[in-house]
Formats: C-alpha cells, structure tokens, sequence
C-alpha cells in the first residue's frame, strides 16, 4: 500500500456538509486491491484481537458487529484502514466516527479515498499515517506496538487542543450559533465575524481590563485594596532579602506561605511552612518566578475557588490537592497507582480528573515529611502529594455553590468590582462558606484573572455548572450572534466578475465590505493580498478582520476540495454555473462530480437564506432539490419554464427581459436598469456579463438594507478597467491596433469571450490563445477548435506554469482542434507570453483586435501596460 495524498479538511466539504472536520487520504492499494480481507488468513482474528472494541462499529450493517461481519464477507483494506483510524483516535480519548471510503468515478483502479473524521488535526493526521501501518502488520500478522500510537496521539491531543476552560466556552458560543476561528496554537480564539467580533485567551475577555489583570497578577497590590475596603486577608508583607524574610518570619510565626509575587496556578508557592529550613527553600522556589516575594500568615480550614462573572457570583468549589489516604498495608506508591485505577482520572484533561504523577514538587512534600514512597501511611492517615489543589496535578474538587452563605456572595461580588475583573476567580481559605468568612477566621488569598473552569464544569463531586453560559451572555447579548452578512459566490465561470459586482453594490450601500477573488483579497476596496484568494485562508482573513461588516466571498473548487470552506453558514449562495473545467483533477472526473463540489456552498446557508441559482444550466438548477433554504432563480430568459414555474409559487427571480435588468417578485416585475445602460456591458454587446448582473442584482435584492437605488448606483458606477475588474474584458487603445486582455481559461469561458468580441467591430480579429497542462486532452483541443471558428488568425502561446506537461504537447493540442475546424487558419508559435507581446507590438495590423487569453493577470497586464507606455513615448519622439 502507498499513500499518495493526506488532506485536512476544517470546513463543509465534497463528503459532508455537517461533519467539517474530515482527513481525507489518498492511498493505493497496489496488489492488495487484489486481497479483500476474507482471502488474507487469520486478518479477522488478529484485527478482533487487537481491537475487540471494534464489535461497536456498526457499519453499513447497522448492527452491532456490522464492522467484523463485513471483513468476514470480504471488504477491502482501505476500508478496513478507516475503521482503524476512528477506533485509534477513540482509544487516544478522541471519541469520533464518521467515515467513508470511495473509489471515485474514472480513478485508477485500487486508489481509495479514506476519509475519516478526527477531533484535532495533529492527532487525525497520525491517525491515517498509523493505521496503514497496523494494517500492513495485521496483513503480515508482524507484532505491533499499539499502545505506543494511543499514547502518542494522547499527548499530541493534550498539545493541540484548546484547554478545559477555553474549550467550554467556545461550545458553548457554537451551541448558540456563533462561529468561532483560533486564531494561534494556544488559547487565543476570536468568536464571531468582522466588526461583531469578541476574543478570548483562555478565560481572559476582550472585554476584560488590562488594569484589573494587571492589579490581579500583582498579590501584594491586590492584598492592598482588599484590605483598604475592609476584606479579610492574611497578614503578611514583600521581601526581596533573606534578611527580609527573617524579619517577616519574626514578626509573623509559624505557619507561614510563602510565593511569588506575580505568580499563577500555584507556580512557586509553599504552604504551611513550620521552621527556618522550609522558609529558606519556599524563598528559594519563589524567587525562581520573581524577584519580590510575599511572606503570609498561613490561614488554616479548606481550599475554595469562587467564580464571580460580570459582577454576579456563579459558582464556588472545594479544592483538594492530590493526596492518598493510608490503610496500614500499603506503600505510598501502591496507594498512588491505585488511585489512578479510577475510571475517572486520565491523562491530561480527557476526563474528569488527571492521573497523578511524581514530580518535583511531590518529592519535595515527601522530602519535607521525611517520608518516600516506600513508606506505608497508617490506616486513615492522608497523604498530600502536591503543594497545591489544581486539578491538572490530580487535585479534586466539589461543587458547593449552593451552601455558600449571602455575605459571602456579596463579599465576592464586591471583591470583582474592587479589581474590576468581568471573569474573577477567588481563592478563600475558610472552615467553611456556610457561614460568613469575616465571622470564621477566613481569608482571601488571591484574586485571579483568567481562572480555570475545569473544578466547575467537571467537579469531582456536585452538580457541575455551566460557567461559560454567563460569559457567552456577556460577550454577546441576548439576540447577537456575532456575524456578518456573508454572499459566497460560486461556479465555473463569472464568479470574480460577479462577486466584484456585488460587493460594489454592497458598498454603494454603505456597507464595509470585505470580499476574495481570484486575483486578491480586498478590504473596502483596498488590495490586502495578491493572487488567487479563492480559498479557505483567503475567507477566512476577511471574516477575522475587525472592520468588515458585509462579507462577499468567491468559494473557488480548489479551496472546498483542499481543506473545505473557511464558515459552516451564510445568508446567500451564489451559484453561476458549472461547466467541465478542473476535469481529472483531485479525484473529480465528471462533470456531475463538479456540480457536487460547487453544491457545497449553498448547501451551507441557514434555513431563513437563500441559493440564488442559475435556471438556464440543468446541473445548477437540479441543486434546489437537494437545499433546505429558500431558492431565488436567475435567466436570461424570462419564459424560460423554470422561471414560470418559480413565479407561478410566487418566487424571487432576476431575469433579462426586453432588454432589462429585472427583478420579478412572483409575476410582478421590478426593471432595475437596461443592460445597455450597465457599463459592465459594453451596451449590452457582452451577454455573459449581463448574465453575471443578474446574481448579484438578486444577492443584493435580498437583504433589506440594500434598496432598488442602491443596485442601480451600483451597476451605472462599476466601471470595467484594468484595475476594477482585472483580467475581465480590460481593452487597451494603442494608435493603430487594440489588445483585449480576458482570463477566459476554458472552452466554457472562451466561447463566452469570442460571442462578445463578434459582436464589435474590427476588421480583423486574432487570438492569443493558450492551454492549462492539468486538463484534459479534449479540454485543450476544443479550446483549439473555439478559436479556429471565431478568429482570423491565431498566435498560440504557453503559460509560464506548465502543470505536468510539455510545451509541445500542449501546441501539439490546440493545433489539432485548429485544423479540425479551420486548416488554412494562419497559426505563429511563441510559446513566452512576454515575446508574444511584443511580437503583437512589433507586428500589428492596422485596426485589428488582439484577443488575449490571460496566464497570470496581473503579469500580463503589466506588460501591456508597459508597451502603451513605449509607444506613448515614441510618438512624443516623433512629435519632437
């Protein structure tokens, strides 16, 4: 077996919709294609054996066993590999299980695509690389190191995934609708879209203040308010000496704390010091996280957190750090591993609690007892094993939010505001909460920015509570989502033009419109990034930027195959057309198969959305059968039957009509503008951008704060140039002869473009025609015969780009569609674009049109540009 091709996929995508989060593999089977599994003897066995967890998997039997019952019918091993990859990640504490494994129509013969699901992208693409493995030594029955994967993947987990804390929040927000983008490796992540945006690190808020996070990290200034607003802490002081802390020790006796002063989670501390020896290594410890330390009475009773978030108290647990208690019989170390029996404790964070482990920090407690861990505790007697409670060391916790007394509520209510932290955890240590802590001997120790939520979420004992609710309530009120308007934009041809053309009208009403094309990223009409930005990243910068509150996105083929789409909804789908382009590439070999892929986009508008699709192309069309939005329709024929069909259901449509633009609310007909007073065009000479028109007009027809007036100072204000709409129908006036530059790169596209230049009135009309080395023979040929019908003479040229071919094949090509429609056609070869140019300069005839198909646009339009300015300064020579 061989993989060939491993992809991510982190949005709606070719397989799923709803499941966005998908490794797709490409793998050959070699000779094994000839191998199901019931011909490879004992295969079952050794695989039931390994994975008797697997008698789960139902498959398409819809049974329990499905799985085993089709590897003793005889399934193949790619099949086989995807079942592996899910049970693998299950096992590593990554409960998942979506998958399918498909020959695609027109692939070679034994290449699979895998496609499972997976809950961190690190840990999927092991995954897929691990289970060709342990099938290739199921196949060989070769011993096999499973526990080594499962335990490798746990740790990639631990690493890549967003903690606890964060975690809750964000699925709390996507439960609500609002998308979420991490924006780093660790616990940054923006919820929401554009202008709507909030952010959060960890529990930390943009709505948080940088004061109070400062005051809160800073234990002896907090200590300072607290007891300027008569809240009861320890006493205690700041030294940065060891004469310092002799004096402290003097003047507060034992038991003392001692930590850092700008410590967190526990780093540093030392608590419940007895004598000069333990002070002296606490100083040492706690000057290794900062250079003032804070010397405290230690306050005797129990470890709380309370939780307190924009100012209202939510919740409050009992912390107790890791420890064992002893029976009499049993060394420390036996005590530890049983307790890490629990079904409960894991590793990291996969379950409620965190297995213990001996760390430095533990055999600093054992060192200070004078104990190890072959000491036997006495029957009752606890042993603590870490300085602090924190659940991540094995600490427990117990929810006692609803003993917690009123004063005390209102004590902690009172301290958030006295910080000004809008998520504050605060650490007492008290006899108990039931009573008021001013009244039982009580303390405040610390006050905490950015708190965990695990103690809360997941507490070892008591009602977990469901602290990330209040945040979400915070950052996004009642009745916001967090998102922007989105319009994606797909097709075969027409898409750039038209995603241009909507996001102008956008902007003539007023919005702040991000949008992606095929030639750059966009932020209110200000070029952020160059080339094709068709794709998930490109989308994705749009909806993270904080200034755009209308999004306009092309949603190209590539992109949805490579990884999916950047969002899981928008408010309208676009959908021009789909034409064989892109053929035999990434395993879409059909024409029904592109129409599937481009089905993506509208298939992810939400319910009360529309897919705006084209009626005139039956594959388009046929995507409404399979939507759960609303469907507004577009032709350039208004009698069109679809059409009628949609109007007589009283639907939304655009249509061209007696040479209108015209919006029709079921029969009722809205003329927006006359396609000949549209300068995009070219009075109405240029079909396919009258076509294009329609779409956007009706995209933008459909959100209520872009009016009739809007759309029309849109169209009559969109003028094509070089730099509007590059690389579309971008003429260029020399004295004698004119170029028009088009990025048409199929026949679909160019039949398109040769329809519009018949229509114009030159004497003689010459192609610079190319073909893309990645598509199909035919695809290149008929480009070859488009052009032997419509022009007079042909220059073929090459792109800088071949894409697995040579340039003699590619020539070779497009002169047998030449000769196959028109044999005398004259024909010049210059396979460099730059030479053809200035071939076209040094040789043009009086009043001709050169129709140049584009490569790169922005390449090929410098270059014009470039010999215009040459020839503007030979006629001023001459002129001189």
């Amino acid at each position: 077996m061989k993989i060939l091709e491993i992809k991510v996929l982190k949005g709606p995508n070719y397989w799923s919709v709803r499941r966005t989060k998908l490794i797709q593999m490409k793998l050959d089977l070699e000779e094994l294609e000839q191998r199901p599994t019931n011909t490879i003897p004992g295969f079952r066995e050794r695989l039931e054996k390994m994975f008797p967890t697997m008698i789960e998997h139902r498959c398409s039997e819809a049974m329990r066993g499905g799985f085993f019952k089709r590897v003793d019918e005889g399934t193949w091993m790619g099949h086989v590999i995807e079942h592996i990859a899910l049970e693998i990640q299950t096992l590593a504490g990554m409960d998942t299980g979506f998958g399918r494994t498909r020959t695609p129509e027109g692939e070679k013969e034994g290449v699979y695509y895998v496609v499972f699901s997976y809950m961190e992208e690190d840990a999927g693409l092991y995954a897929a690389k691990a289970a060709v493995r342990i099938a290739e030594a199921l196949i060989n029955d070769t011993d096999y190191d499973l526990a080594h994967d499962i335990q490798e993947m746990r740790e990639i987990r631990e690493d890549t995934r967003l903690g606890p804390s964060t975690g809750c929040i964000v699925e709390e927000a996507a439960k609500r609708g609002i998308p979420y983008i991490r924006l780093n490796k660790a616990s940054l992540v923006q919820l929401g879209y554009g202008v709507n945006q909030k952010r959060i690190r960890a529990t930390i808020a943009s709505t948080t203040s940088n004061i109070a996070v400062d005051i809160a990290c800073d234990k002896e200034e907090t200590k300072l308010l607290l007891e300027a607003a008569e809240i009861p802490v320890p006493r205690g002081t700041v030294v940065r000496t060891e004469v310092g802390l002799e004096e402290a020790i003097d003047k507060f006796g034992y038991p003392l704390v001692i930590k850092p002063i700008d410590g967190n989670h526990g780093k540093g501390n030392t608590t419940n010091i007895v004598n000069r020896d333990q002070a002296q290594k606490a100083f040492e410890a706690a000057k290794a996280y900062s250079r003032s330390v804070i010397v405290e009475r230690f306050i005797t009773g129990y470890d709380f957190r309370c939780l307190v978030i924009n100012n209202k108290f939510i919740c409050a647990a009992l912390r107790t750090p890791a420890s064992v208690v002893g029976d009499g019989k049993h060394t420390i170390q036996w005590l530890i591993d049983e307790t890490n029996k629990d079904p409960r404790r894991g590793f990291g964070h996969e379950k409620v609690l965190t297995q213990i482990t001996i760390d430095q920090f533990t055999q600093k407690m054992l060192d200070d007892a004078g104990i190890t861990l072959d000491h036997i505790p006495a029957n009752g007697e606890r042993v603590l094993l870490k300085p602090t409670a924190n659940l991540s060391t094995g600490g427990t916790s117990t929810d006692v939010t609803d003993e917690v007394h009123p004063a005390n509520v209102f004590m902690f209510e009172r301290i958030a505001r006295i910080i000004g932290l809008d998520i504050c955890g605060i650490d007492v240590m008290a006899s108990d909460l039931r009573t008021p802590v001013a009244e039982n001997g009580g303390a405040i120790l610390e006050v905490n920015a950015a708190p965990g939520f695990r103690m809360h979420i997941d507490p070892s004992e008591g009602l977990p509570r469901n602290v990330a609710e209040p945040v979400v309530d915070m950052l996004f009120p009642k009745g916001s989502a967090g998102r922007i308007p989105i319009i994606a934009i797909t097709g075969t041809n027409g898409k750039t033009t038209t995603t241009r053309l909507t996001a102008h009208i956008a902007k003539s009403a007023g919005k702040k419109v991000g949008y992606t094309t095929s030639d750059g990223v966009y932020i209110q009409n200000q070029l952020m990034m160059k080339g094709d930005c068709t794709g998930p990243v490109s989308s994705t910068f749009v909806l993270k930027d904080p200034t755009v509150d209308f999004a306009v996105l092309e949603c190209a083929r590539g992109g949805i195959l490579k990884s999916g789409l950047a969002f899981q909804n928008c408010e309208v789908a676009v959908v021009t057309n789909v034409a064989a382009d892109h053929i035999g590439l990434g395993g879409i070999n059909t024409v029904e198969a592109m129409a599937k892929v481009k089905q993506v986009v509208p298939e992810t508008v939400f319910p009360h959305g529309y897919a705006v699709l084209n009626a005139d192309d039956d594959l388009v069309y046929k995507m409404k059968n399979d939507l759960k939005c609303n469907i507004a329709l577009f032709s350039m024929d208004e009698n069109n039957p679809r059409i009628k069909e949609h109007s007589a259901a009283n639907g939304l449509s655009c249509v061209y009509e007696n040479g209108f633009v015209t919006i029709m609310k079921g029969n009722w007909k809205i003329r927006v503008l006359p396609a000949r007073d549209i300068p995009l065009t070219y009075e109405a000479k240029a079909v396919h951008n009258i076509n294009n028109c329609l779409p956007a007009v009706l995209a933008s027809y459909l959100f209520r704060d872009i009016t009739i007036d809007d759309i029309r100072t849109g169209l009559q204000t969109f003028i094509p140039s070089e730099s509007l709409t590059p690389g579309r129908l971008n003429f260029f006036h020399f004295k004698h002869f004119t170029m028009l530059a088009d990025f048409a790169h199929n026949p679909h596209g160019l039949k398109l473009l040769c329809d519009f230049v018949s229509k114009l009135d030159y004497p003689s009309r010459i192609g610079v025609i190319s073909g893309t080395g990645d598509r199909r023979d035919e695809d290149i040929r008929e480009l070859g015969e488009i052009s032997g019908r419509y022009f007079d003479e042909i220059i073929i040229r090459c792109d800088k780009n071949l894409r697995g071919r040579t340039a003699d094949e590619i020539i070779g090509l497009l002169k047998e569609g030449i000769e196959s429609v028109n044999p005398d056609i004259p024909v010049v070869t210059i396979p460099n674009e730059d030479q053809a140019l200035d071939y076209i300069y040094e040789n043009a005839k009086p009043g001709a049109l050169y129709t140049i198909m584009c490569d790169v646009v922005a390449r090929a339009l410098d270059k014009i540009k470039e010999l215009k300015q040459r020839e503007e300064k030979e006629l001023a020579a001459a002129r001189v």
